[in-house]
């Protein structure tokens, strides 16, 4: 099997929930893409195992010749690997390791420990092999973790490379429009919620997200920057362009629906409810009552909203840093466990359908969802 098809069977574990914790990340994703780069696996002298650094211990150490070792590999559980750099750099530090690897097995983070500057300026690249494109994914885990690659000394010159190149900052620049499209047309709960507080600190009426979600997409933040150039306030500025954003409607979202048939239709039996949201608490009250583990499975998925779960345990951790919207804007959905409930139609649909590839749900044909216009 090819390193594409590993990665594209990786991808669909972690959409499904498969990897929980640490030990299935390391067995059911780090070892199977090194094998899959050709590392001898079964050899623990060139993929040694809890490598032992005195009195701690690197997960991985990728060694060439077996038993020098020449890459560590931190490994995490998905979601949790922010600010685990500080330990890896002490571990390749203390023996002089040129390359060093953070992951959760969805982000890989490539860092150069004797580079200059922070943790961040030292990371020749970061990876994400769920959102990136998977020739790329391939082409980069080739690049920086290929057994023949790590063992003739290229994996460090290319990461050295990378590291120097200067036509990142060329590509982040003309990236800059196409992320802002993307934030736009993917109704960023956060930008969303920015909005919503603005709004209501200035007037004291706070909009709903789909209020918000619909002004930005129209393009009024264009025609107030291009009001603000037009009456000289700041003529000197050049205007960040904006990518056009257009809805995106999510394959189980039915259109047209009227107030009568809000709620969702699964297996053919409509389920009515009072609005988007009441249909979303129903949902999720079902497949939690039909399979108890799916909450656990949904809530281990490692992305949910940019810096918040959809679903969690703790209600706090619905909304960081927001006691307010934990208060008003959650439903328990089942003992010890509370949906967030602050979501654009459009998030909505988005959540139903992870919720429908951790139940081994076909959207758009096991479920639709009638949530309004």
């Amino acid at each position: 099997m090819g390193i594409e098809q590993e990665i594209e069977g990786i991808r669909a574990g972690i959409k499904a929930g498969r990897f929980p914790n640490e030990a299935s990340v390391s067995q059911g994703i780090v070892l199977r893409l090194l094998n899959g780069l050709g590392w001898p696996t079964y050899d623990t002298e060139s993929v040694w195992p809890e490598y032992s650094l005195g009195t701690r211990r690197v997960d991985f150490a990728l060694c060439s010749p077996p038993g020098k070792p020449i890459a560590f590999i931190e490994v995490k559980q998905i979601g949790q690997s922010d600010g685990a750099e500080r330990q890896l750099f002490e571990y390749a530090f203390h023996i002089g390791v040129p390359l060093a690897i953070l992951t959760d097995g969805r982000e890989w983070n490539f860092f150069l420990p004797g580079g200059q500057g922070d943790y961040g300026e030292r990371r020749v690249y970061k990876l994400d092999i769920v959102e990136r494109d998977l020739a790329e994914c391939a082409q980069r885990l080739k690049r920086y973790l290929c057994h023949v690659n790590i063992a003739s000394g290229a994996a460090i010159e290319a990461a050295q490379d990378d590291y120097r190149n200067v036509s990142r900052e060329r590509q982040m620049l003309a990236a800059l429009p196409k992320a802002w499209g993307q934030i736009i047309a993917d109704e960023d709960e956060m930008l969303l919620e920015i909005v919503a507080d603005r709004v209501e600190s200035l007037c004291g009426f706070k909009p709903d997200p789909d209020m918000v979600a619909k002004f930005l997409k129209e393009g009024v933040v264009t025609r107030v920057a291009s009001a603000v150039y037009d009456n000289g306030i700041d003529r000197h500025r050049k205007l960040l362009p904006v990518a056009p954003a257009t809805a995106v409607r999510t394959p189980l979202l039915a259109p047209n629906a009227s107030a009568r048939s809000l709620g969702f239709t699964l297996f053919g039996v409509l389920h009515p409810a009072r609005n988007a949201i009441d249909a979303l608490r129903q949902f999720f009250e079902l497949l939690i009552a039909k399979d108890p583990a799916f909450a656990e499975r949904f809530a281990s998925l490692p992305k949910h909203g940019r810096s918040r779960r959809y679903l969690a345990k703790d209600v706090a951790d619905l909304y960081p840093g927001r006691p307010d919207l934990a208060r008003e804007c959650s439903k328990k959905v089942a003992p010890g466990w509370w949906l967030s409930t602050n979501h654009s139609k459009q998030t909505i649909g988005r959540i139903f359908e992870m919720a429908c590839e951790v139940a081994g749900m076909v959207p758009g044909k096991d479920l639709l969802a009638h949530l309004g216009d």
